[in-house]
């Protein structure tokens, strides 16, 4: 097995990010409003043996996965040196929570 990396891999972030997009409401919605049918040819997603079809989602304006990678990694997955280790209490006060 190869050598772990210091920084999660891009091929990680894409994973998840795909995850979350066949998850997103977003994506139901317009499986939904399509009857779960292809617009460009008309054939409907089937499960029955034998005549499976399968219908997919797809992004019209397209991902920049270079970007949208380079983003989280800039804004959520920064270097060790940009994170710290807070109590609960310390880390809502940081945040700005309101306290009990």
């Amino acid at each position: 097995m190869g050598k772990r990396l210091p920084y999660t891999p891009n091929s990680k972030i894409r994973q998840a990010l795909r995850k979350l997009s066949l998850w997103s409401r977003e994506r139901s919605a317009a499986m939904k409003r399509d009857k779960y049918t292809c617009v460009t040819c008309g054939k409907k997603k089937s499960v029955a043996k034998g005549k499976e079809v399968k219908v997919e989602g797809h992004h019209k304006k397209g991902i920049d996965w270079t970007g949208l990678c380079q983003l989280i990694r800039e804004r959520l997955l920064q270097t060790p040196d940009d994170w710290e280790c807070l109590c609960k209490e310390c880390h809502d006060k940081k945040e700005g929570k309101w306290i009990r």
